[in-house]
C-alpha cells in the first residue's frame, strides 16, 4: 500500500454518512471503484480525494440526476466533472426545459378549454330539421387533411356550381368505417345548401330526413381527441337511459379556416337518440 492515507470501507462509509451498500452499488455502476482493493482479503480502501467525487455525486442526486447521468459527467476518476461536460449537460437540460415549458403551456390551454366548457351548458337535446346538403365522401390519410379538403376542393367545387348555403351555414362529417382508423379515413363531408343541384364526380346533392331527437355537445381541441368527448357523451347516454338511433355527425364550427390553434378549433357532436 502506498503512503497516502487510505480508509476501509466501514470507515468511509461513518465519515461520508452513506452505507457501504450504496457505496457497493455506486461501484458496481462504475460511479465510485474503491481506490485500492487487497487481493487476498478482498478489503476495499478509499482515498481521501475521492470524498470529493462521492459528494459531487450525491448532490448531482439531489438535484434529480440518475446514476447514469452522473456517470456521464465524469471523466474517468476525475473528482469533479469536467466544465466540457457540465456545458453539455447544460445545454442539453435547457432543451428538455423548453420542450417541458411548451408542454406546460399546451397542458394549460387545454385545462383552460375544459374550464370553459364546464362553464357552458355541455350537453343538450336538440331535433335536427330535413335538409338538403352538397355531399363529397373520399378516403383521407388522417383528420389533418380535412381542413384542406374543405378549402382546396369541395369549397371551390360548390362556388363553381353556385351552391348557396343558408346562414349561419351548417357542414358536419360522417364517418362510414365500421371500426376505428387513425389513417385512411372513409370520410363524407356534407354542407347544408338551400336547393338541390346536379350531381358530379366531387359533389352529390341529397336531402337528409330529420332527426327528432340528437345529444349534441361541444368538443373544444383538435380532432384527434374527439374520442375523449365522445366518452363523455356515451356516459350520459348511459347514465340517462337514452339509446343510439343513427349515424353520428360531426359539425364543426372553428376549424383551421380560421383558428390557427388546434386547441381552439370548435366542433359540435351531434348523435341521433331515442
Amino acid at each position: 500500500m502506498s503512503r497516502r492515507t487510505k480508509l476501509k470501507i466501514g470507515e468511509f462509509s461513518k465519515m461520508m454518512q452513506v452505507t457501504v451498500k450504496t457505496l457497493r452499488h455506486y461501484e458496481q455502476k462504475g460511479l465510485l471503484v474503491p481506490d485500492e482493493v487487497d487481493e487476498w482479503t478482498g478489503y476495499r480502501y478509499y482515498s481521501i480525494t475521492q470524498m470529493q467525487r462521492l459528494n459531487t455525486i450525491r448532490g448531482l442526486q439531489r438535484q434529480g440526476f440518475s446514476l447514469e447521468e452522473i456517470k456521464d459527467l465524469f471523466e474517468d476518476e476525475s473528482q469533479m466533472p469536467s466544465v466540457a461536460q457540465l456545458t453539455k449537460k447544460i445545454e442539453e437540460t435547457e432543451r428538455q426545459l423548453q420542450i417541458l415549458m411548451e408542454r406546460r403551456h399546451q397542458l394549460l390551454k387545454w385545462m383552460d378549454s375544459h374550464k370553459q366548457i364546464k362553464t357552458m351548458e355541455k350537453f343538450s337535446i336538440q331535433s335536427l330539421p330535413e335538409i338538403i346538403v352538397a355531399s363529397h365522401r373520399e378516403i383521407i390519410p388522417d383528420y389533418s387533411a380535412l381542413g384542406q379538403l374543405c378549402v382546396n376542393k369541395i369549397g371551390p367545387e360548390m362556388q363553381r356550381l353556385g351552391c348557396k348555403c343558408p346562414p349561419p351555414g351548417y357542414c358536419f362529417t360522417i364517418e362510414h368505417h365500421q371500426e376505428y382508423r387513425a389513417t385512411d379515413l372513409d370520410i363524407e363531408y356534407c354542407e347544408q345548401v338551400e336547393e338541390m343541384g346536379t350531381d358530379n364526380t366531387i359533389i352529390q346533392f341529397k336531402r337528409l330526413p330529420a332527426v327528432p331527437k340528437a345529444l349534441c355537445m361541444k368538443h373544444v381541441g383538435p380532432y384527434e381527441r374527439f374520442h375523449e368527448s365522445f366518452t363523455e357523451a356515451f356516459a350520459y347516454m348511459e347514465e340517462q337511459g337514452y339509446k343510439l338511433a343513427g349515424p353520428l355527425r360531426t359539425s364543426y364550427i372553428d376549424g383551421v379556416w380560421n383558428k390557427a390553434n388546434p386547441e381552439e378549433w370548435l366542433s359540435i357532436i351531434q348523435i341521433p337518440i331515442k
